[in-house]
């Protein structure tokens, strides 16, 4: 759909900041380039940035520190280096769906088996005990959690969180939580699985989203359980040995000087979700939940006779690039998904195309 996509289509499609990463940082990558740093690292990577990600969990976790964290080659090495750990042949892994497409090609990449779970629209996107519990067995190994969540912007309260974890430790799963989306979250505080009381967590992290650096490729693995990080990083050495060095300092940099970046694109990104939530919300037979996370929207939308795919189709020969909800799972039909990662004008700009053409088919 990207390579059909004409010149003049409006992008709703790529879920990545249109933002630059702090001048700062980019200064600090050349700088630590032209100081040499171009060689080979440690495997679990600078132990100042680290020290310095510790930290900001410590109003979780005080005790965590160099030790508790591997940088990683972005949250997609992290996801395989977990899994990698975590995961035999015939292991089952509980993912959520919809999901984010690589979760289950990479438990399948290490031998298991994902059993998928349902996260449904009149829920919120977040998940039934139920549900869980009629999934688990004595094969289930993990439970992967993903709030704020792309596709769908579901996010959790501290009580949904808790009956969440007390659901895996109930059944001895380790619990991977991916928490890309931490610093994007709006009207209210993010809530993470980190420091809730269970010693089976380990966390997913990036800078990708919070500081726009998608392209740079670097995240990190965080888990207070330091038998789980020693396998963890002896995984991330086979399967990149280490990560950048010169980046490393650079973001170093931007978490030390730049803190508040990623709230100032927080703020921008709650004006467009406003704004598209409030058009998809007026359209004729879509429904759009207004999400307290992440930067997209996943709106149930009904158009008779047509599954989300051809939707999609339709929308692109109209000028707009979306996502249909089956590229997330079989849960995810009759849904579309919007990244709100384009400025307010184009994003009215698309809104306009996607009513004109919604109207046309139902008309049709």
């Amino acid at each position: 759909m990207f390579d059909m996509a004409g010149d003049d289509s409006v992008q709703f499609g790529l879920g990545e900041p249109d933002f630059q990463p702090p001048d700062l940082a980019i200064d600090a990558f050349e700088k630590a380039m032209r100081e040499g740093r171009n060689k080979y690292t440690t495997t679990a990577g600078l132990p100042e940035l680290r020290q310095k990600i510790a930290e900001t969990w410590h109003y979780l976790s005080p005790e965590l520190d160099e030790t508790n964290v591997c940088i990683t080659m972005s949250g997609t090495n992290a996801l395989l280096d977990i899994f990698l750990a975590l995961v035999d042949p015939g292991d089952e892994v509980l993912i959520p769906e919809p999901y984010f497409p690589l979760y289950p090609p990479d438990v399948v990449i290490c031998g298991g088996q994902p059993s998928l779970y349902p996260c449904r629209f009149e829920n919120g996107f977040v998940p039934k005990i139920e549900d869980l519990e009629e999934r688990v067995n004595e094969n289930t190994v993990a439970i992967l959690y993903n709030f704020p969540s792309n596709p769908t912007g579901g996010n959790v309260t501290s009580e949904e969180r808790d009956e969440l974890l007390d659901f895996a430790e109930r059944n001895d799963l380790w619990v991977i939580t991916d928490e890309v989306y931490d610093r994007i979250v709006y009207d209210c505080e993010h809530v993470s699985f980190l420091g809730a009381g269970y010693d089976k967590v380990i966390m997913i992290n990036s800078f990708s989203k919070t500081f726009a650096m998608t392209g740079w490729r670097i995240g990190y693995i965080l888990s207070e359980n330091l038998e789980a990080m020693s396998h963890i990083t002896k995984m991330q050495y086979y399967v990149t040995a280490c990560s950048n060095d010169a980046m490393q300092y650079a973001v170093l940099e931007a978490m030390e000087k730049a803190p508040d970046y990623p709230a100032k694109m927080c703020e921008e990104f709650k004006a467009r979700r406003d704004l598209i939530c409030d058009r998809l919300n007026a359209m004729e037979g879509v429904s759009c939940h207004i999400p307290t996370g992440a930067f997209y929207v996943f709106p149930k939308v009904e158009v008779p006779g047509m599954n989300s795919e051809q939707i999609a189709m339709a929308l692109l020969e109209g000028g707009v690039l979306c996502s249909p909800g089956s590229a997330f799972g079989e849960a995810g039909e009759g849904h579309l998904r919007f990244a709100y990662t384009i400025g307010r004008e184009d994003i009215s700009r698309g809104m306009d195309r996607v009513e004109k053409v919604l109207t046309d088919l139902r008309d049709n």
